[in-house]
């Protein structure tokens, strides 16, 4: 029998299709589904939501990083949940890319100015949290360039990975560091000021991950104080950044509005992760993207 998946709060049809694509069945009433692809932002209202659906098995969530449901405690429920982590690796290892090459002030530039530019060919690449998609799509795509890319994740499973406790030892040969790290408690304030001192002064640090894994205050600091040559940011702390904060009109310093994935990118890939989730679970499968409610991600 075709698996009952609904959607909520609000009814997309790629979504629909993928349902069906996958050999699930739409299911217009959520108290009759086993399954919910929830493509809401409040965990109050799918808590709720969730409360009055006890035949629901499987939440299917929107998006890639998990924070605010771990830390709402709606995610340790005893169903099987899944998020989208991985789906959007392509566009945001791409804009994490985007932000490495773009100088600001050349980006801003209104006259000729003078000649800097940064390259990354033959640099050294300091990742952080590269075990998730978008870390290793990034890896990927840096190849070309001859970069060196040390990873650092919570549990190591290769060579040229480290735990995050040598994260401080590896900042000072690093031309470029990457946050593509999922938000936990442990990775809040993760690049903080001490971090931002061991790095390069020639360094650039990049952010495609959540804002709070950088220490906002400490990184308006480091600019001011020019620890480090520049930053790129998808993502604030706090966000949206308010108008007149420090990080913005800086010529160190490029802010792009968390758009590294836009919803007309989101929309197809997320249905191809619900598909394939669908698909999964008619064969009896692991679901892909299953969330650790311990780990935050």
């Amino acid at each position: 029998m075709p698996v009952p998946v609904a959607v909520a709060p609000t009814v997309h049809e790629m979504l629909v299709r993928a349902i069906e694509d996958g050999g699930g069945r739409f299911e217009p009433d959520p108290a009759r589904a086993r399954g919910l692809q929830w493509v809401g932002k409040d965990p109050v209202e799918l808590r709720r939501l969730l409360e009055s659906c006890p035949g629901i098995e499987w939440v299917q969530l929107s998006g890639a990083g998990v924070d605010r449901w771990t830390a709402d405690g709606v995610v340790a429920d005893g169903r099987i949940w899944t998020s989208a982590k991985g789906a959007y690796s392509e566009p945001v290892a791409e804009h994490a890319l985007t932000l490495l090459r773009s100088l600001p002030q050349r980006v801003r530039a209104t006259s000729w100015g003078s000649p800097t530019a940064v390259t990354l060919y033959d640099a050294h690449v300091v990742l952080v949290g590269g075990s998730g998609g978008i870390g290793r799509e990034f890896a990927r795509l840096v190849e070309p360039f001859r970069a060196r890319v040390t990873t650092v994740r919570r549990s190591p499973e290769h060579e040229h990975e480290h735990p995050t406790d040598r994260l401080h030892r590896l900042l000072p040969d690093a031309d470029a560091v990457v946050v593509a790290c999922a938000l936990t408690p442990r990775t809040r304030h993760l690049i903080d000021e001490a971090a931002l001192r061991a790095m390069p002064r020639h360094a650039v640090l990049v952010n495609v991950a959540r804002g709070p894994v950088v220490d906002t205050t400490a990184l308006v600091r480091a600019l001011d104080s020019r620890w480090i040559a520049g930053a790129g940011l998808d993502v604030t702390d706090p966000e949206p950044l308010p108008d007149g904060h420090p990080l913005w009109g800086r010529s160190d310093c490029l802010v792009t509005p968390h758009t590294a994935d836009t919803p007309d990118m989101i929309r197809p890939l997320l249905a191809e992760r619900l598909r394939d989730n669908v698909a999964r679970m008619l064969r009896g499968e692991r679901l892909t993207g299953v969330i650790d409610p311990e780990a935050g991600y």
